[in-house]
């Protein structure tokens, strides 16, 4: 080794000892006759480095104009520092390195980002994600993906004391077009056929429990060609697991004992169980989206049928058209709230197709601004009463249908609770969402497609049902939030062959159209393929919302930029031709624009 300590090993036991540490030069201070200073830096920590000006003139010339972020090897003696020079703010604050010999392992280039700069001085994303190498040498960012690796050892260690065993699944496999659209990859010696790469180890780890493996899981690396979205990446990982011979209920212990473990032992935060649970229709009718923020109140309502009286026809034709009005309060709101503010959130709920936010301040026992003209004076008070309004707030709603409605207010309610300071970063509140729909209806279409995926199964009482009323079949589905963001999804799954290709033919899959995509499963699951059921929760979520950052970025080493690149390494790009040719395609590109 070319070091015998790192940069944040060395401490006051040490004293009078030699050492050689190597790091990157994170600040230099020339203090002439009082001698030079170089804070050198890895990634356990920072050590102070001292040249003597009189004893090592030659030294102290040779390295007083070296570069931020060049690499040093330093062999020294050990010395605490002078009374009153302690620095308490670093582990190694009680010593410096009294430097013997200095060499130069690297030089840097200048610098197109600043590795000292706090989060909320960083260059922009397009230049953080170029030089992912360096804005990953930040110390901010090393601890990050140090808190990944801790977060997913804890994981592992859970799973292994119950039992579970690691197995890798195919990274390359059958294309089946179901949710999001297949990463495909083309076989050189099978002109004209593909390869997908695997949204999720979905069907191979069902296949698993058909082959006796009863607690599986693996750090899956998934990839989805979704377009861009907030929070989400081509290429993710997810703590993938399945269980055989289980009920939802023991699915939910094992995630919540290895939750617990990683909030504890990694994040110093500690949570009770068992996680509360909530069906997915009170979700949507208490908090308008089926992932809550638990950590502060402001629940939602409906107002439509207080609505009869209103001069606005959209207002009191509403509950008759089948939409809503669903309406939440924003305490203190009718001063703290100003037009811009107000603007910002009107344009929030039209990003969800609200066609616009009613307002109006509750004032002396009254509504005074804005949509009060539209509100009947009779119904003020059952409105008061339902939303909890009290003097000063400020009652805002979105009248639309039932899916529109609930998912503007929903999402608005979290902005209201960053603006009103709601969501502190040291409250984790985890929840269960439970009986999800199996089918959800195309609105355009009227096409029923499944909720989650095709091989969840239903709750027993709609089973030989399900043709009657799709939109009234419960499933054994369920998430698991954590502070408002779903950090992993799962159910009980089909083993019924027969079973399963009803659902299939149900959400528009017949029989030989299943058989063609899914064959192999259905296949599989009439060889005595056990009840069984599982989860897979998203590492890169899960970590970014334990961090208490809002990016799912700031929890990935390379992740691909908004627009789906990898700037990193410029990817995607174009093959050589002899590449196309020898893969047997054509390559036709439309405009400039998509090369």
């Amino acid at each position: 080794m070319l070091r015998t300590h790192t940069c944040g090993e060395l401490s006051a036991s040490h004293a009078d000892a030699d050492a050689t540490i190597c790091g990157w030069v994170h600040a230099v201070r020339d203090q002439k006759k009082g001698g030079l200073y170089i804070d050198l830096r890895d990634r356990y920590g920072l050590t102070q480095v001292r040249i003597n000006y009189e004893a090592q003139l030659e030294l102290y010339n040779a390295f007083k104009n070296v570069h931020k972020e060049s690499v040093l090897r330093v062999r020294g003696r050990v010395e605490r520092r002078p009374e009153g020079m302690v620095n308490q703010k670093l582990a190694t604050g009680e010593i410096e390195l009294a430097a013997a010999e200095v060499a130069l392992l690297n030089t840097c280039a200048d610098l197109p980002l600043e590795i000292r700069a706090r989060d909320n001085e960083l260059a922009g994303e397009e230049t953080r994600l170029k030089f992912r190498y360096l804005d990953l040498r930040r110390p901010s960012m090393q601890k990050k993906m140090f808190a990944r690796y801790q977060t997913i050892e804890a994981i592992r260690a859970s799973l292994g004391e119950d039992g579970f065993i690691d197995i890798e699944t195919p990274l390359m496999m059958r294309s089946t077009p179901e949710g999001s659209r297949d990463f495909v990859v083309p076989s050189r010696t099978f002109p004209g056929q593909f390869y997908a790469l695997p949204q999720s180890p979905q069907i191979y780890k069902q296949l698993l429990m058909v082959s006796g493996y009863d607690k599986y899981f693996q750090m899956a690396r998934c990839f989805r060609d979704e377009d861009a979205r907030r929070g989400r990446q081509l290429v993710f990982t997810q703590i993938d697991l399945e269980m055989s011979f289980v009920h939802q209920e023991d699915v939910f212990a094992v995630v919540e004992k290895f939750l617990v473990a990683v909030s504890s032992k990694v994040y110093g935060i500690e949570v009770e169980t068992p996680f509360p649970r909530f069906s997915y229709a009170e979700c949507i009718r208490r908090w308008g989206i089926d992932k809550p923020d638990l950590r502060f109140g402001l629940e939602l309502c409906t107002l439509q049928d207080l609505f009869a009286a209103s001069p606005l026809p959209l207002l009191a034709e509403a509950q008759a058209n089948g939409l809503i009005s669903k309406a939440m309060r924003v305490p203190g709101g009718a001063s703290s709230v100003k037009k811009k503010i107000l603007k910002g959130f009107e344009n929030h709920v039209r990003s969800f197709g609200a066609q616009g936010l009613f307002t109006t301040k509750y004032k002396d026992g009254a509504f005074a601004t804005g949509a009060a003209k539209h509100i009947p004076a009779e119904a003020v008070p059952a409105i008061v009463e339902r939303v909890g309004l009290e003097e000063g707030d400020l009652l805002m709603f979105v009248t639309g249908s039932p899916v529109v409605a609930n998912k503007a207010m929903g999402n608005l309610r979290n902005i209201v609770g960053d603006f009103l300071n709601l969501r502190p970063g040291d409250d984790w509140k985890f929840l269960w969402v439970v009986d999800f729909p199996l089918f959800e209806q195309d609105e355009q279409s009227g096409a029923w497609n499944a909720m989650h995926h095709l091989f969840s199964m239903p709750r027993s009482e709609f089973i030989g049902k399900l043709r009657e009323d799709p939109g009234a079949v419960m499933a054994q589905l369920y998430d698991v939030v954590l502070n408002g963001v779903e950090i992993g999804s799962g159910s009980i799954r089909v083993h019924d062959p027969a079973l399963q290709l009803e659902i299939m033919d149900i959400c528009g899959i017949p029989e030989a159209l299943a058989r063609e995509r899914f064959g192999f499963l259905l296949e599989a699951l009439g060889f005595g393929a056990p009840p069984h059921g599982g989860i897979a929760l998203g590492i890169d979520n899960l970590v970014m919302t334990m961090l208490g950052e809002t990016n799912i970025r700031e929890a990935i080493a390379f992740p691909n930029s908004s627009n789906g690149r990898f700037l990193c390494d410029g990817s995607p790009s174009a093959l050589e031709p002899d590449q196309i040719e020898e893969l047997h395609l054509r390559v036709q590109v439309e405009s400039p624009a998509t090369a």
